[in-house]
């Protein structure tokens, strides 16, 4: 008999790089992504199913990543960073060999394993994926191996958005984009940080869009549910940098747990809610398995050829002074914790069954760039926990829609406002560095409510292009990685450049628009950098 249910969900972001710089912001971060963990969590899931193992892994991806990830020009200049990476491998090679200048036998054995890893990742995107990652993530969701969520269009911030207009035609964006992707309805939808507004006297809750548009379900953060507050460590990965925990007041315990799923009181839309401890195992960076000296250290990278050459060793040193990575030494540590991990799951709900004679749930939620990208090693523990889940355990590992197929929610609650931000608020997102973002973003979406109440049915010719086009500045201009790169401080300079620049351009179209003067060059050439949403509904920002 099964001990209870594991879902095991992926969130998966970025922001739109498409045109906008290389590095250490820009095209290159989606490459990065797409060489370490979208292909190798293809892979891992196509593998599994050859194993006869379905992953049963519930994946987010974001519309305005799948935009990028279907994008011809992106799928280009994949290829050749795919094939520059393979020949820096290959200088590196000769570099430390016995006829080069700086010989190194456990550095050329790091070269060669890059060279073997590459040329791996490049063979699998020709001719295992034909150039074409949506395409295999859709196979596998057609074979019910996985399932799919969607997200708003552009990962904006939900609460701060002003208009229920420009929140609905955020979310109308991205379920139709999922279907133009994927040839389905969605039913799961990542709310942007898991960021939460109930209803006010003057507002729905966010839910209501949701329900309007078909969703079934959604995440949100162990402490929404329990009350309390979040953990005050927090993860800290990539180029990011840390942020700052500031806690918002305590809630009251509501007697509730995340081993279940649960209603909304006003929609019955599900909510299901992140499992702590489950979830700690692997998101902090002082205490989780990422953080392990065996791992491949993420920021040192060799000064010529730009490959990571070093492990993590421990999380005090130095970067100057961290030892050489192994390969084989990480694999070895990387299935241990794996053992750590399936038997943790099992045990958090053998126990719940003992306590409650019930069968409970355990949900975690994870970027899945963590994995890969982050996590050098991380994507192959996965599929060991996947295939040790399904072999060794009395665990049933579902997508969230099958887990609520089979375990209907038997309560409705009500959420407060709240995000899987530092603190479980919106402070990362507003806040003394950003609060000059929102009246813009806001006049913006009132501008844009007008102008689609003013030109309803107005799709053709030059007018529906400029249309269509303002529609797009908007929702780029909205996208909540502007304000969470310039709280992080990491890439201030970029995130303020790309969101004065979406602004502008916003305001440019505008323009023409209200003047009849519209340049078509002009809108040709916007067309053909923030080329995303091709099929966008200028409609949808009408007043509601």
């Amino acid at each position: 008999m099964s001990v209870g249910s594991f879902v095991f969900m992926l969130h998966s972001h970025l922001p739109f790089y498409r045109k906008a710089g290389m590095w250490p912001f820009g095209e290159e971060s989606v490459y990065e992504c797409m060489a370490e963990t979208y292909i190798p969590l293809l892979n891992a899931i196509a593998d599994l199913w050859e194993e006869g193992i379905p992953a049963k892994l519930t994946i987010g991806i974001t519309p305005i990543l799948a935009e990028q990830l279907a994008d011809r020009h992106l799928n280009a200049g994949f290829e050749k960073f795919l094939e520059t990476r393979l020949e820096a491998a290959k200088m590196d090679e000769k570099r430390f060999s016995s006829r080069g200048e700086t010989p190194s036998a456990d550095l050329l054995h790091l070269a060669r394993f890059y060279i073997n890893w590459f040329s791996q990742v490049l063979n699998d995107y020709r001719e295992r994926w034909h150039r074409d990652i949506i395409g295999g993530f859709r196979k596998y969701q057609d074979l019910g191996a996985i399932e799919i969520a969607t997200s708003a269009a552009t990962h904006c911030f939900s609460p701060l958005l002003q208009t229920d207009s420009s929140l609905f035609a955020q979310y109308k964006t991205g379920v139709e984009s999922y279907k133009r992707m994927f040839k389905r309805d969605p039913k799961g939808f990542w709310l942007p940080e898991c960021a939460y507004r109930p209803a006010t006297k003057d507002r729905p809750g966010v839910e209501k869009w949701l329900y309007d548009l078909g969703i079934k379900y959604f995440f949100t953060e162990s402490f929404v549910i329990k009350g309390g507050q979040t953990a005050e460590v927090r993860r800290v990965f990539g180029p990011y940098g840390s942020i700052e925990y500031v806690p918002a007041p305590p809630r009251p315990a509501t007697g509730l747990d995340t081993f279940e799923a649960y209603w909304l009181k006003e929609y019955p839309v599900a909510v299901l809610g992140r499992h702590e401890e489950a979830g700690f195992q692997v998101w902090s960076a002082e205490h989780g398995y990422p953080g392990d000296g065996n791992y491949r250290e993420f920021h040192k990278k060799d000064d010529r050829s730009g490959l990571h050459y070093w492990k993590l060793t421990s999380k005090k040193t130095d970067l100057g002074d961290k030892q050489l990575y192994n390969p084989e030494s990480a694999q070895v540590r990387m299935r241990e914790n794996s053992d750590h991990y399936v038997g943790f799951i099992q045990q958090a709900l053998t126990d719940h069954l003992k306590a409650t004679g019930k069968q409970g749930l355990v949900m975690v939620s994870f970027d899945t760039e963590l994995f890969g990208h982050w996590w050098f090693e991380g994507i192959a523990w996965i599929k060991e926990v996947i295939r040790k889940m399904r072999t060794y355990t009395a665990v049933t590992m579902e997508t969230a829609s099958q887990y609520l197929e089979n375990h209907k929610p038997e309560q409705a609650i009500e959420l407060p406002e709240s995000s899987w931000g530092s603190g479980g608020h919106w402070q990362v997102w507003l806040n003394n560095d950003t609060e000059w973002m929102w009246p813009i973003i806001n006049d913006a979406e009132r501008t844009m409510q007008s102008l689609a109440a003013r030109h309803t049915g107005h799709n053709g010719g030059l007018l529906g292009r400029a249309m269509r086009q303002a529609s797009r500045e908007l929702l780029l201009l909205e996208s909540s990685d502007w304000p969470f790169l310039i709280t992080t401080g990491q890439a201030k300079d970029y995130a303020v450049q790309r969101f004065k620049g979406h602004t502008s351009r916003f305001k440019e179209l505008v323009d023409m628009i209200n003047t009849g003067k519209i340049e078509e060059a002009k809108v040709s050439e916007l067309e053909s950098i923030d080329n995303c949403f091709p099929e966008v509904s200028p409609e949808a920002f009408a007043p509601r």
